[in-house]
């Protein structure tokens, strides 16, 4: 069992920022990844259909063996990780969330920005993270419609991307936020070009690490960690353009990779 790999799934290639840090800090595990690229963004859909599709991807990936969950997705995460820790109550289940915390602890000047999907920032999980951590700060939200596809693209830091960061930040920056949060896994492969457009001053922080040491915390935990030296090769997988993915990956994951179309499971309810 400790030898299973780990599965990883979000609603396309931003989730890729996440098992990146996983594979960082435990090179042993070996990692399977769904890019749910032909239903992306989970932004602009409803909790109802993210919740059906993350049912649908977490049965597949324990038909492929997965010893643990990752949803690499903030919007999975607020909508599914409830209902999915309920349906498998012994299997290790790992969530994101935007690192409200730990950025409100690092602001100097208590304005604190917060990029992010549509869904994400409607979710009442956000909503509790701003109450319970962000009593003290002020919190600008900057929604980014259209980014998400632009990273799904490989466009990292093309005309069009550029335009659409600078339209976001400027607002955020007039009104004094010295620390931004990266709140959609997508949004990390864009941080060599929020670096260039925003003050040295300015703090990146996102959760990818955090993850990966929920993650290695789990698996510890319930003695699941992998025997060093039995890594497997990353499996991967795309309900969209799997062609597309294989195309991107060098440019996101830096290396070439096979991407499989995703055949999806029946559901048992």
């Amino acid at each position: 069992m400790s030898s299973a790999p780990v599965g990883v799934f979000d609603s396309g290639v931003g989730g890729l920022s996440v098992l990146r840090e996983i594979r960082a800090r435990l090179p042993d595990e070996s990692l399977l990844y769904v890019a749910d690229s032909g239903h992306v963004p989970y932004g602009e859909k409803s909790p109802e259909f993210i919740r059906a599709r993350s049912q649908t991807i977490a049965e597949f990936l324990l038909q492929q063996g997965a010893k643990a969950l990752v949803l690499a997705c903030n919007t999975a995460t607020a909508a599914a990780v409830a209902e999915l820790r309920q349906r498998y109550p012994e299997l290790p289940i790992v969530g994101m969330e935007p690192a409200v915390k730990p950025a409100a602890a690092a602001t100097r000047s208590g304005v604190v920005g917060v990029l992010a999907t549509t869904g994400t920032l409607k979710s009442a999980k956000f909503a509790a993270l701003l109450d319970r951590f962000a009593s003290d700060v002020r919190v600008i939200t900057q929604p980014c419609p259209g980014l998400v596809e632009q990273i799904e693209a490989g466009d990292l830091d093309g005309p069009r991307t550029r335009e659409l960061l600078q339209g976001w930040v400027a607002p955020l920056l007039a009104e004094g936020c010295d620390t931004l949060i990266l709140g959609c896994t997508h949004y990390p492969f864009i941080r060599p070009l929020l670096r260039e457009l925003l003050p040295a001053s300015v703090s990146l922080v996102d959760t990818g690490a955090a993850v990966a040491r929920q993650l290695q915390s789990l698996l510890d935990q319930r003695g699941l960690r992998a025997p060093a030296g039995e890594a497997q090769p990353t499996r991967l997988w795309s309900s969209g353009d799997a062609l597309q993915l294989q195309r991107v990956l060098p440019v996101l994951w830096g290396e070439a990779l096979a991407v499989q179309a995703l055949v999806e499971p029946e559901i048992s309810i």
